[in-house]
């Protein structure tokens, strides 16, 4: 028999991923709280749309909403859940599905930031692993419509990074790498951790420009100053990441000194990482926006607390100073109350 698996939190990651899942036969159960997202999944299916046309389709999916949760008490146990939600809902949603659980099922993080220590607190570090979406880019447009905006990425960078809490390759974490792998290139990583923190250097360096400018990464890209902010958060983070302990890998092929020598003035380095932000964003989707970025304009909390708050609050931990990402997280926070409205000049002293 097939796995039962849930997706807790069915916005764009959780969509295009189980989507894939449910695609390929899949037992795959969507659980969200937007009540015509649900609705019309049941009715019309799940659409997927991307860059090429031939990623278009309309799966026939089951979606479920909050309220009907306790419906699963009445079925096979869930053997793996996805959490898929924001940061500051990993808490109440581990709650949720744990006791739904197989007595092998556990729990796979699929989310930015780092919340695998939450989820352990709840449900018990043996019932925890966690997976890094890099690259993935993707935003739900509508309800039960996720659009991805950059290409099929395959053998040119894993998308997914599948890990165990202590690095071992278990029959469990390459069942999530082999699921995953539905919708782009997995592999299992034995450095969870230093894969965690460095997707965090390039999430902390993205999602709050964005959320603080109100422009995508197309024309954050175009724009010098905003290009430099960005490789100082990276390079902020970057050190507090040292600091910690993480062994960093390589973040958007790129190793970190790279980071770290363009904020202290090399020449050479600013332009690889110029070039590289530059290439990167003519590719896919020119509009396509970070996701803190679609949640500000959405009008919904950001994650900013989750992500550069991290960084600061590791940073006071191992006397790591991080100005610019104190000054980004301050910016985001006006425009989240209203007090401001989304602009580039909100970074200029950055």
């Amino acid at each position: 028999m097939g796995k039962k698996i849930a997706i807790v939190g069915a916005g764009a990651v959780g969509c295009q991923v189980g989507g894939h899942m449910a695609a390929n036969g899949e037992d795959v159960v969507f659980i969200d709280g937007w009540p015509e997202h649900v609705d019309k999944m049941n009715r019309d299916g799940l659409h997927l749309t991307g860059v090429t046309e031939a990623e278009e389709k309309t799966l026939p999916v089951r979606a479920i909403h909050m309220s009907d949760v306790q419906s699963l008490s009445r079925q096979d146990p869930i053997d793996i859940a996805f959490i898929c939600v924001k940061s500051y809902d990993t808490e109440w949603a581990t709650y949720l599905i744990k006791q739904y659980l197989a007595p092998q099922g556990f729990i796979v993080s699929l989310q930015n930031c780092m919340n695998e220590e939450f989820i352990a607190k709840i449900a018990g570090w043996g019932k925890v692993t966690g997976c890094i979406a890099a690259k993935i880019s993707v935003d739900l447009r509508g309800p039960a419509h996720v659009n991805r905006n950059v290409p099929l990425l395959g053998n040119s960078h894993t998308v997914f990074r599948a890990g165990e809490m202590h690095g071992e390759e278990t029959d469990r974490i390459k069942e999530v790498a082999r699921l995953c792998a539905y919708t782009d290139s997995a592999m299992v990583t034995d450095n969870l951790w230093g894969e965690r923190w460095s997707k965090l250097c390039l999430n902390a360096s993205g999602n709050g420009v964005a959320a603080s400018t109100g422009l995508g990464a197309a024309a954050i890209a175009a724009d010098p100053h905003l290009r430099m902010v960005k490789i100082k958060l990276a390079a902020e983070s970057i050190a507090v990441g040292k600091a910690s302990g993480f062994k960093l890998e390589k973040m958007k092929g790129v190793t970190t000194d790279v980071y770290e020598e363009a904020v202290k003035g090399s020449a050479d380095a600013r332009k690889i990482l110029d070039d590289g932000l530059i290439a990167e964003a003519s590719k896919g989707n020119p509009d396509a926006t970070p996701s803190m970025g679609q949640d500000m304009r959405k009008g919904r909390r950001t994650e900013i607390d989750y992500m550069n708050g991290l960084v600061v609050a590791k940073g006071r931990e191992t006397g790591v100073p991080t100005p610019v990402n104190e000054g980004l997280i301050a910016a985001v926070k006006k425009v989240e109350r209203g007090e401001a409205k989304a602009d580039p000049r909100l970074l200029a002293g950055l």
